[in-house]
């Protein structure tokens, strides 16, 4: 355990919003101030077990309620203090003068959680995981989160650790018996414990697209020619008027986004520009962003006018876009409901789905629906396509949300390539040993056995000041 010699406090909810507000204070000298402040109706702070509430007067200011927590077994690992009071912004910032002025000190960012840390109460992924958990605002997001904090994330990181250690441990023992000609294990065997933890690295490396979509909202482009339905689709899906709908071709000149969440998932559509030949250079901007959009984009969603004539090769070249940018385009048939053309409309939805199962599109998902935007049908089909593209199947996926995670997972899977090459060439042991350290650094870097004060201040300093 860190010991601390200075006992900090802050806001632990919002203010002047609810019934009650909550101030937290931990460190060595809590029970103490806490005494002098509070007048129970019977006993004293200092006296009350862990986990049990007193009742009693702060000072002048208000009739509180405060939450003892004993050392060890408190979230910091120190004594610690919660103080609910009336969700008064005066009650609160008046609460806080008097603990400074007895003697505590206002908490920097994230301070609590860092102390939590450094006192092995949990690991630097689930401290990070903390902050994710208080931003979640979808299920995935809460789950996600949730696993890491819970320590699933961190089991798996351990298990792969456990394997390259056991990997060094040979090693170290041929270094050590080398001139005696000892054999304890063949490189065979070495390449196959490298092999199966480079790759358990380079699976949690590369969920990191699914776990930043989660994360921060899955990027959906809405892309097509002008008036095939992109706005009105949006407006549909968000079950709000938010992008403006005219039959004037090139209405949208720059991209809209907004989200919403779908199946638990927040998603984070995006309607751009029609895609045409530009008739001005502010449209051909706007064109160009559709496509950098379309790049950027985790889904697709291409809308066609299937009552225009012009619809199967407005089909041909949403793929041709996004064959190379998506990891899923949702082709969508739109205008099912133009009755007067409707002889028009089911060739164009059968050229379009004969076009589609006659193509082979290896790097790309392709579904192909049949919707009405105007009139909102196939739009449940669709929201559950969405939904299905990026659910997560339990609470025990392992998902990296984090980019400085999946940048050392991405190098310590590089790392361990290298000893792979050095095994294969029969490089001496001790050279391999050196990247196999750099691989076990940088996987000791996301739970923190390895980490700097210049990190543990990026991390921490992102947080909000009571937790």
């Amino acid at each position: 355990m860190v010991k601390f010699f200075d006992t900090i406090c802050a806001p632990a909810s919002s203010v002047g919003t609810g019934a009650i507000s909550i101030v937290r204070v931990c460190g060595p000298e809590c029970f103490a101030i806490m005494d002098r402040l509070v007048q129970c109706r019977s006993g004293k702070i200092s006296e009350a077990k862990g986990y049990t509430m007193k009742r009693g007067q702060f000072a002048d200011v208000d009739d509180v309620v405060v939450a003892v927590f004993r050392n060890p077994s408190s979230y910091t690992g120190e004594d610690a203090v919660e103080i609910y009071c009336h969700a008064s912004s005066y009650i609160v910032s008046r609460i806080l003068e008097l603990l400074v002025a007895n003697g505590c000190r206002l908490a920097e960012a994230g301070e609590f959680t860092k102390r939590a840390y450094l006192n092995g109460k949990m690991d630097l992924a689930q401290a990070e995981a903390v902050a994710d958990v208080i931003a979640a605002s979808s299920e995935a997001q809460h789950k996600v989160a949730m696993n890491q904090l819970r320590g699933g994330y961190s089991a798996e990181l351990r298990s792969i650790r456990e394997e390259m250690l056991q990997l060094a441990a040979l090693m170290e023992l041929e270094l050590d018996f080398s001139e005696e000609e000892v054999e304890f294990a063949d490189r065979s065997q070495l390449l196959g414990l490298v092999d199966k933890a480079a790759g358990r690295c380079e699976t949690l490396s590369d969920s990191f697209r699914l776990g930043n979509a989660i994360k921060n909202g899955v990027p959906v482009a809405i892309v097509g020619a002008p008036n095939s339905g992109k706005s009105t689709l949006l407006n549909a899906l968000l079950q709000d008027e938010r992008a403006i709908v005219s039959d004037i071709p090139g209405t949208t000149r720059d991209t809209i986004e907004e989200c919403c969440v779908i199946g638990g998932v927040l998603f984070r559509f995006i309607d751009t520009a029609g895609i045409r030949d530009a008739s001005d250079e502010i449209e051909r901007l706007g064109i160009e962003r559709a496509f950098a959009k379309m790049r950027q984009a985790e889904v697709v969603l291409g809308v066609v006018d299937c009552s225009s004539e012009a619809a199967l090769e407005d089909a041909k070249m949403i793929l041709e876009k996004a064959s190379s940018a998506a990891g899923k385009l949702v082709l969508l048939c739109n205008k099912i409901d133009a009755s007067e053309e409707n002889l028009l409309v089911n060739k164009n939805v059968n050229d379009i789905n004969s076009l589609v199962l006659s193509t082979d599109y290896k790097d790309i998902e392709v579904v192909v629906l049949q919707i009405s935007a105007k009139q909102g049908t196939g739009l449940e089909e669709l929201r559950n396509e969405l939904g299905n593209s990026c659910k997560i199947s339990s609470a025990s996926d392992n998902l990296v949300t984090n980019a400085r995670h999946a940048q050392a997972l991405k190098s310590a899977a590089q790392s361990l390539q290298e000893v792979r090459k050095g095994l294969g060439l029969m490089i001496p042991t001790d050279l391999v040993a050196e990247d196999l350290r750099a691989a076990l650094s940088a996987l000791g870097s996301i739970t923190g056995e390895i980490s700097t004060d210049e990190v543990l201040g990026e991390i921490f300093g992102r947080f909000c000041i009571g937790k």
